[in-house]
């Protein structure tokens, strides 16, 4: 089985975007969504500096176009599992046709406006808890009123809240645990970011949705989710609820499957599913970062769904 992956906020590169505009139609595409989003797509994937891009309301439509771009040229019919990290269930909902990709893009800007405008309200943080026992660092970092707004698997959780608190969690980590602050503007995945969740909701109501074509997980538990109303519903919550990633990545190895794409910007899922899903039956994995890559992903869904047949 193979699946298809988008990623979140993060994966971000200046430039990412660049190869993709010698594809015909592309320009015309990102100057479209720019509209539907509120900013320059097409500035900001081509021109823009890591600092520009780097602005929660400018990155999170950003990389769902990308993700978008790249899946309109692969064969998709052959793909039997999506799944996308944190703002990247936009692009896999819509992939896995759920909505419209204008309504991804919508959905997009909306939501990384208003999480940027919800960061502003209050001083909050996140940090990256590298090692530990995932039960004791989880059972830390609520000791410290703070949220595991990021359980990513591969030894990685992140912690999320108000920056006071993130700092006396640094200071008396969690034993065999190293913290990194992140460099984010706010305590995303939290009831921090409760006026955003609200704000996309009543954007949402306006979305025409339907049922997934193929197996779609949730962040929130890592589940399949079978209605394109329940889905929209649990990409809304999303916005204040932990992302769950482990759990997609343990959905995807009870699933079996045996290859995987990551859509651009790629790079940052697969190290994560090459450090989790390691060993006897690890998936095949290509990075889709450039229209070079498309040969390797268009190959690797022919040869799974023959085996498939």
């Amino acid at each position: 089985m193979l699946a298809v992956l988008s990623p979140g906020q993060g994966s971000q590169k200046p430039g990412f975007l660049t190869p993709w505009l010698d594809l015909p139609g592309t320009e015309a595409r990102l100057t479209e969504w720019s509209a539907l989003a509120g900013v320059d797509l097409l500035h900001l994937g081509t021109r823009a500096d890591a600092e520009e891009i780097k602005d929660t309301a400018r990155t999170q439509p950003l990389l769902v176009a990308a993700a978008l771009l790249a899946a309109e040229q692969l064969p998709l019919d052959g793909v039997g599992v999506i799944a996308g990290h944190s703002v990247g269930e936009l692009g896999a909902a819509a992939v896995a046709r759920v909505f419209s990709a204008e309504s991804a893009i919508t959905l997009s800007g909306v939501r990384g406006r208003e999480m940027a405008a919800a960061c502003a309200l209050e001083p909050t943080g996140m940090s990256a808890v590298l090692g530990g026992d995932p039960d004791e660092v989880v059972a830390t970092i609520e000791k410290h009123g703070l949220v595991p707004a990021n359980r990513n698997g591969a030894g990685q959780i992140v912690a999320a809240g108000a920056l006071p608190a993130l700092a006396d969690f640094a200071a008396a980590p969690p034993a065999k645990a190293r913290v990194i602050a992140l460099k984010v503007a706010g305590a995303f995945h939290t009831p921090f970011m409760a006026p955003a969740e609200t704000a996309l909701a009543a954007v949402a109501a306006g979305v025409t949705v339907q049922d997934p074509a193929r197996t779609l997980l949730s962040n929130l538990d890592g589940t399949a989710v079978s209605s394109g109303t329940e889905m929209l519903s649990r990409l809304i919550r999303q916005v204040t609820a932990p992302v769950r990633w482990d759990l997609c990545m343990s959905t995807l190895k009870d699933l079996g499957v045996t290859g995987i794409i990551e859509l651009p910007p790629a790079g940052t899922l697969a190290g994560l599913i090459k450090r989790e899903l390691k060993g006897d039956g690890a998936p095949e994995i290509v990075t889709l970062n450039t229209p070079d890559d498309l040969p390797a992903a268009r190959d690797l869904i022919a040869r799974i769904q023959g085996e498939t047949r």
